[in-house]
């Protein structure tokens, strides 16, 4: 694949389906083809992230038209009205941060694609929380690649549950400081 005519449609099959039906994060794949190919670092950045939009964007669609042919099923036999309206509130005012770090951690993104549509979260908000945190993820893999080159991957395995923990505290101070400052019904 890595001197493939077809490298780059083949990446951007695979984030698809990665962010779709196969909960495997593409790292392992993606460390050794932008090692091996510099020349196009920042395109296949590019190419991974459309695919995984592309992918995020049907699975948001599958979450929402699921839930609309589920819901007489899902309120008689698994949650109520009232719960799910709770539950769609605070989707409606954390879902974003929710969404977020899900696309930045190693939590499979099908998650948060299928609560964002069952709850019919913005889908703007939802695209812009899809499509910024996997432009961190693939554009930073990207510049640690041009900035340590083949020492990437023995970086990222020593640094990875640390850099994750520090993310997930942050977006959880943020949310913190979110209710502290602007609202008090934590």
């Amino acid at each position: 694949m890595i001197a493939s005519k077809h490298m780059l449609t083949s990446i951007g099959v695979a984030s698809f389906l990665e962010s779709t039906i196969v909960p495997i994060p593409l790292e392992a794949l993606l460390i050794p083809l932008m090692q091996a190919r510099r020349e196009k670092l920042w395109l296949i950045a590019a190419v991974t992230t459309l695919g995984c939009v592309l992918g995020a964007l049907l699975g948001y669609a599958v979450g929402y038209f699921l839930f609309d042919a589920l819901r007489d099923f899902i309120f008689t036999e698994l949650t109520t009205e009232a719960q799910f309206s709770k539950f769609q509130a605070m989707m409606k005012q954390d879902g974003f941060w929710f969404i977020f770090s899900t696309g930045v951690t190693p939590i499979p993104l099908q998650i948060a694609m299928l609560t964002a549509g069952v709850t019919a979260y913005s889908l703007f908000f939802y695209m812009l929380a899809v499509t910024t945190s996997r432009c961190i993820r693939y554009f930073g893999l990207a510049l640690l690649i041009k900035c340590f080159g083949n020492q990437t991957e023995n970086i990222i395995r020593k640094y990875k549950w640390r850099a994750v923990s520090i993310g997930i505290l942050i977006i959880a101070a943020i949310i913190t400081l979110k209710y502290t400052l602007f609202d008090t019904t934590l």
